[in-house]
C-alpha cells in the first residue's frame, strides 16, 4: 500500500508478464505451429482443382510462430483482461450483474447446446417447452398477457414494441406521427422512434429528475402515437406520477411504451403492467444474468397487453391441445419476422436457469439488495460529490463532477484515477441530463466489503482533486498504456495492422 498526500491507496500492482508485441511482430521465418502428416493422396495445385479465382495468395508478413509461442502469448494476453470474474463493474445503466455458472452448465447440456435450429418440431418439443416457459415468467414477472423472445437485444426489442404500436394504431385508421422520449431515457430510444417512421418530439425533465407532467399535458395530442418511458429512468429514479402519465397517454388515444432495462430495480416488486404499460422489452443480458456484451449474443424480449398480442413478431410459440409446441407462421396482423428461428436460444436457457433458481423470493431479494446497493453508495460518497437529483435511488445513482471541475477535474479523469485503484471505471459523461455525470450502478452482486473498497477509492480521488488535482488528471498509471487521445481515436481509427 502507497500513500499520497497522506491517503491510504488500493490499487492493482503491475503484473508480472511484460508488455506484448502484437503477434504480427513476432515470430521468424520457418517456424509452424501445426505438424501435419504426409499427404497419402496425389498432390494436386490447389489452383488447378478450385480454380486460381478462388484461391488466396500468400499474406504479406504473415507471422511464422511455434505452437508454444502462440500459446504464451495469447495466454499472456488474457491476464491482462478485467471481467465480472475479476472485480466489480459500477457500471450505470448496464447492468453488469454477475453470471452464475449453473446457467452455462445448463446452456451447454447436450440437447440444448447440440440442437440445430430447424430440426422438425417433433424433435425439439424440449427447446420448445423451455422457451414457453421462459415467456411464461417473463409475463407473470411482468404482468403482461404475451412475450416474443425474438429480439436479439433490448435495441431490436425496442423497435419491435413501436413497430406494434404503429400497426395497433394503423388499423384504428391513423398511426400518428411522434413518439414522445423523455430526455431521462435510454439513449437508444430515439433511434428505434426513428427507423419506425416516426419523429421523436423530447419531454423535459422537472426538478425531480422526472418526467414534467404539465409539460406532457402540453405536448401530448391526437397527432401523438405514445410515450417511450425508461421506469426507473437513467438517473436511477421511479417516476412517481407513473398512474397519471398512464391515464394521460390513454386519454388521448396513445400507448405506453416502456423501456424495461432497468427491470433489475423492480423484478419482484412491482408489475408494469400494474401501472399502465401496454408494451415494453426487457434486456436478458441485464436483468436475468445472460452474458452481456461483445456483440452479442444479447436479448430483448417484448411483453405486451393482450390487445397488441396479434402484432408479436411471426412465428408464435404456441401450445396445442395435445399439449405439444408449435410455431404460428399463420399471423396476418404480426409486424414479421424480426430475427431467425425463435431468437437467441441460448440466452433463454440461461434466463430461465437464473429465474427457476432464485424463485418469487430469490428474485425479489435480488431487487431489494440492488437498490440497497446503490443507495448505500450515494449516502457515503454525497458529501464529497454533486447529487444533481437527491431523490430515492432505485438500481443507480447519478453524482455530478461540479464540485470537481472547480479544480479542472472532470468525470473521464476521475474515471481514469479509478483504474489505479483496481476498479473498472464507472459510466462517463451519461446520461446528458447532468453535466458531467457519474453513472454509478453496483447491482446486487457487490459485496459490502467490495462497496467499501469502491467508495474509499472515490472518497480518496475527491480529496487528490482537492489537494493536487495534477495526479487525478495525468492518471491512469498503472496500465501497460497511458491517456490515449480519445478525439483522435474515434476519428481515426486504426483497425488493422500494416508491416
Amino acid at each position: 500500500m502507497k500513500h499520497i498526500m497522506g491517503n491510504p491507496i488500493r490499487h492493482a500492482r503491475a503484473h508480472v508478464t511484460r508488455n506484448e508485441d502484437l503477434i504480427f511482430e513476432r515470430g521468424s521465418p520457418g517456424k509452424s505451429g501445426v505438424d501435419l502428416p504426409p499427404l497419402d493422396v496425389p498432390a494436386i495445385a490447389s489452383s488447378s482443382a478450385l480454380g486460381t479465382e478462388f484461391v488466396r495468395s500468400e499474406i504479406e508478413g504473415f507471422p511464422e510462430l511455434s505452437e508454444l509461442e502462440v500459446i504464451r502469448h495469447f495466454t499472456r494476453l488474457s491476464t491482462w483482461n478485467f471481467g465480472l470474474d475479476t472485480g466489480l463493474y459500477p457500471l450505470g445503466s448496464c447492468t453488469m450483474k454477475y453470471n452464475p455458472r449453473i446457467n452455462e452448465v445448463v446452456a451447454r447440456l447436450e440437447g440444448l447446446a447440440t440442437d440445430h435450429p430447424y430440426a422438425p418440431e417433433s424433435l425439439v418439443q424440449g427447446c420448445l417447452k423451455i422457451l414457453a416457459e421462459t415467456a411464461r415468467c417473463l409475463a407473470e414477472i411482468t404482468g403482461m398477457d404475451a412475450v416474443s423472445l425474438q429480439p436479439a437485444a433490448g435495441a431490436q426489442g425496442e423497435l419491435t414494441g413501436i413497430l406494434m404500436i404503429r400497426a395497433c394504431l394503423a388499423e384504428r385508421g391513423d398511426p400518428r406521427k411522434y413518439i414522445l422520449v423523455p430526455d431521462s431515457a435510454h439513449g437508444t430510444n430515439p433511434a428505434s422512434v426513428t427507423i419506425s417512421g416516426y419523429t421523436v418530439k423530447n419531454i423535459k425533465s422537472n426538478e425531480r429528475g422526472c418526467v414534467d407532467l404539465s409539460e406532457l399535458k402540453r405536448t401530448m395530442n391526437e397527432e401523438v402515437a405514445g410515450l417511450m418511458l425508461t421506469n426507473p429512468n437513467t438517473l436511477g429514479i421511479f417516476e412517481t406520477q407513473i398512474r397519471e402519465i398512464s391515464d394521460l397517454i390513454h386519454s388521448k388515444g396513445g400507448l405506453l411504451y416502456m423501456d424495461g432495462a432497468n427491470m433489475n430495480a423492480l423484478v419482484g416488486i412491482a408489475r408494469p403492467k400494474e401501472f399502465g404499460v401496454d408494451v415494453m422489452h426487457l434486456n436478458l443480458h441485464k436483468t436475468f444474468t445472460t452474458p452481456h456484451g461483445g456483440g452479442g449474443p444479447g436479448s430483448g424480449p417484448v411483453a405486451v397487453r393482450a390487445f397488441l398480442e396479434p402484432y408479436l413478431p411471426s412465428p408464435a410459440l404456441e401450445q396445442r391441445p395435445d399439449g405439444t409446441y408449435h410455431l404460428n407462421y399463420d399471423r396476418p396482423k404480426s409486424v414479421g419476422r424480426v430475427r431467425a428461428f425463435y431468437g437467441n436460444f441460448g440466452m433463454a436457457v440461461r434466463a430461465l436457469a437464473y429465474t427457476l433458481a432464485n424463485g418469487p423470493e430469490g428474485l425479489r431479494q435480488t431487487t431489494e439488495d440492488a437498490v440497497l446497493n446503490s443507495n448505500y453508495v450515494k449516502s457515503r460518497l454525497k458529501d464529497l460529490y454533486d447529487l444533481p437529483y437527491d431523490a430515492p435511488s432505485m438500481h443507480e445513482v447519478v453524482f455530478s463532477d461540479r464540485r470537481q471541475a472547480t479544480r479542472g477535474v472532470r468525470t473521464g479523469d476521475i474515471a481514469k484515477r479509478l483504474i489505479d485503484y483496481g476498479f473498472h471505471p464507472y459510466t462517463t459523461s451519461f446520461p446528458l441530463i447532468v453535466s458531467g455525470a457519474l453513472m454509478i450502478e453496483p447491482t446486487e452482486s457487490a459485496s459490502k466489503q467490495e462497496l467499501d473498497a469502491f467508495i474509499e477509492a472515490l472518497r480518496s480521488i475527491a480529496r487528490e482533486a482537492e489537494e493536487q488535482p495534477e495526479t487525478v488528471l495525468k492518471a491512469p498509471y498503472t496500465t501497460r498504456v497511458s491517456r490515449l487521445d480519445e478525439a483522435a481515436a474515434a476519428r481515426k481509427p486504426v483497425l488493422r495492422w500494416k508491416p
